[in-house]
């Protein structure tokens, strides 16, 4: 039997198939956009074909498991062509969304006047009211107005609208008036996406959850088309396992669930790779990571301390404020289709637009005529024109230098010399968001390893690095599919949230037993119907507590157990200490606030092995595939060229070198020095720099050759 992941990007569709051993095997295709199964199937496909099975049904029918991310719900956000949206509020309450605490523009100051204003989602004459309103307590002050309700639900009809948000105020505390009034939308817009903002975020502050449904709608009916088509398409080739998808907060889920609840796939792909990261960390010894992934369009960040993962509910997606519980990735518009032009200052430029992976890069001969990152890589020798995805795809090597000329002519240089230039301003663009990341983390980089994945990762991972000063960089055998990868490592789950305002000395012990009783109830309930035992949930609880007066709280952890005065005291000194190691202070003698009760449940997910690849000693002579000119800083070397597939433990090598993978080539400038480990990581180190050490620890699975 089989269990897969599959994660779409912006170019690339990944595939990566554990089998029964454990063994992990790669498989790439191209996505495509305007049906993205298409390319999840053709994915299969290859998969199917480089496990010995030409007819795809046969091969899916011994397929036990499928985990699924997706970008398709960021990218509809972040370019707005989603689904026209309605919204019906609570009276005097329909602009909250727009006034949304007074944020102009989410990146400038509110008192820019030069900035144009903030358009919502949902504009402002698809947003009507309904009389109605419950108190922060849960009682119900005015009843919903029924007939009001569904006159707004006639009117939103006569205007087209696709999907609709229901958002009361507290309703977190009680949503019956939510309940109601979704029940006469879909009674009224039987063919309408409806999404009830208690379902998405059952939290306190109104703009947050409304906000956050929002969105949910407004990417809703794209991503339920997508996702019904797949699923009927993989019961028509005869899928009979069970499909999951990855969620934004590192955990994954059944379609049904989250269907109506868009939302969560926001970030779905990328959330993953941190999984990956933290995993390939404990193969070598190191918990500090700084996990990256540079894929086709995108280039994402994540900086793993002492082994956690960090997560959010502070996110913002271009400018909608997303306020589900998220893990915390900064993305970047950097890619291997990251496009080169010149400004108006004459200046070269890199990014944010992407050729993506249609038409892509003008290499890959699809009609693209744009200069690339990918483009410019293939110039200075960086991947090779007759091996790329294992020799499946023939780069086209002078076209690549034809659309670099068109920015090498008005800049005065060789294509060699812009090639070289668009290489450096990429690279210095990431390694200025790392150092924002960073430094608003309060981190020093260098006291982490560089954990590389995404296509393009290994290419540009060691130079980035330099530029930074970090002492170790670790390109894993999965870097291609580094994100699917991730997603093998993570476990099933749900966060659930539930919110009760009390200053500490007020906080009734027995009340938050019984939010947490109904929490850990629901999800059992909810594992039951994946046939998970009870016995098999595991429980992490935590609270969001501030001082009286803050604005941001700090999440901590509550004990398990009985909740009485001695769990509320040791959480408040669990505040209290993570409070100064955020912020270098602590105020014991204030007081003290509870928000938000949450609870994280999770199932263990399936064991995997990374088992050790042959031992060889540090020659690397054997692994030699030929040599070629390779451009570094500007002059060209004759650098060696190693097929990855040939190295064995213990080999070491110095840069310049170039090592060729089915799916990814690893560059190695001439100031690196790399190590093969055990389990076929890539272990780079600067010259003068100490390894932290190396190991197989308790990691994954060992990957063998196969189709790209």
């Amino acid at each position: 039997m089989y269990r897969i992941t599959i994660d779409v990007g912006g170019t690339f569709t990944d595939c990566l198939v554990m089998d029964g051993e454990g063994t992990l095997r790669q498989f790439k295709s191209y996505t495509t956009p305007r049906d993205p199964s298409q390319g999840f199937l053709d994915a299969l496909t290859k998969a199917a074909a480089g496990y010995g099975h030409p007819d795809l049904g046969a091969f899916l029918g011994q397929v036990e498991l499928i985990i699924h991310g997706t970008t398709l719900a960021t990218n509809t956000l972040i370019n707005r062509n989603g689904a026209r949206t309605g919204m019906i509020t609570t009276k005097g309450f329909r602009d909250i969304i727009e006034i949304r605490r007074g944020f102009k523009n989410v990146r400038t100051s509110m008192y820019d006047v030069f900035v144009p204003p903030y358009e919502p989602l949902v504009p402002r004459h698809l947003r009507l009211e309904a009389s109605e309103r419950a108190l922060y307590s849960g009682e119900t002050l005015t009843e919903l107005d029924e007939t009001e309700t569904r006159a707004a639900a006639e009117r939103l009809k006569e205007k087209g609208v696709e999907a609709v948000v229901i958002g009361f105020l507290h309703s977190y505390a009680d949503p019956t008036n939510e309940q109601k009034a979704s029940a006469i939308a879909r009674e009224v817009l039987t063919d309408t996406y409806v999404t009830a903002s208690h379902e998405i975020l059952p939290v306190w502050r109104e703009y947050e959850r409304f906000s956050t449904a929002v969105v949910s709608a407004y990417t809703g009916p794209i991503v339920e088309k997508y996702l019904r088509t797949l699923v009927a398409r993989l019961a028509d080739e005869g899928f009979r396992g069970n499909l999951l998808m990855m969620l934004s907060d590192g955990l994954v889920e059944t379609v049904d669930y989250c269907i109506p609840r868009v939302v969560y796939l926001i970030g779905s792909g990328p959330a993953a790779a941190p999984s990956g990261a933290l995993h390939i960390g404990d193969a070598i010894g190191t918990r500090n990571i700084l996990s990256v992934d540079m894929g086709g369009t995108s280039f994402d960040i994540c900086m793993v301390q002492d082994g956690e993962i960090p997560t959010t509910t502070e996110a913002w997606v271009q400018d909608e404020r997303v306020a589900i519980k998220m893990v915390d990735i900064q993305s970047g518009g950097a890619g291997g289709g990251s496009i080169a032009w010149i400004d108006q200052l004459g200046l070269l430029r890199v990014g944010p637009k992407s050729a993506g992976g249609d038409p892509g890069p003008a290499c890959y001969g699809k009609g693209g005529t744009e200069p690339t990152v990918t483009d410019a890589d293939l110039v200075l020798g960086y991947v090779p024109a007759d091996y790329f995805l294992g020799g499946e795809i023939a780069l086209d090597a002078d076209a690549a230098r034809a659309a670099v000329s068109t920015v090498a002519e008005p800049l005065g240089l060789s294509v060699e010399a812009t090639a070289s230039a668009i290489f450096t301003t990429v690279n210095s663009y990431m390694a200025d968001q790392i150092t924002e990341v960073a430094t608003r983390r309060g981190h020093d980089v260098r006291d982490f390893a560089l954990v590389a994945g995404g296509g393009a990762g290994p290419v540009h991972a060691a130079a980035i690095a330099d530029l930074l000063h970090m002492p170790q960089v670790v390109i894993p055998p999965i870097a291609a599919t580094y994100s699917a990868f991730g997603m093998f490592a993570m476990d099933v789950g749900r966060n659930y949230a539930r919110s009760y305002i009390t200053r500490a000395k007020d906080l009734d012990p027995a009340h938050v037993q019984e939010l947490y009783q109904g929490m850990e109830a629901e999800a059992i309930a909810g594992f039951a119907a994946l046939g998970v035992d009870a016995s098999d949930v595991t429980f992490a609880r935590t609270a969001d507590v501030r001082y009286l007066g803050q604005f941001h709280e700090v999440e901590v952890s509550v004990p398990s157990g009985a909740i009485d005065q001695a769990a509320i005291d040791a959480a408040l000194a669990d505040f209290h200490k993570r409070h100064r190691q955020l912020y270098t202070f602590d105020m014991p003698w204030q007081q003290v606030e509870l928000l938000t009760f949450r609870l994280r449940a999770t199932t263990p997910k399936a064991p995997f092995t990374m088992r050790g690849i042959e031992a060889g000693g540090p020659d690397s002579s054997a692994a030699l595939k030929r040599r070629r000119t390779v451009w570094f800083d500007g002059e060209p070397m004759d650098t060696p060229v190693y097929d990855g597939a040939l190295l064995r433990a213990g080999n070491e090598f110095h840069g310049p070198a170039i090592v060729e993978e089915t799916t990814t080539s690893v560059v190695i400038p001439p100031r690196y020095a790399c190590r093969v480990d055990d389990v076929r990581n890539y272990v780079l180190t600067r010259d003068g720099a100490q390894v932290r050490g190396t190991g197989t620890g308790d990691a994954g699975a060992q990957l063998v050759g196969g189709a790209a």
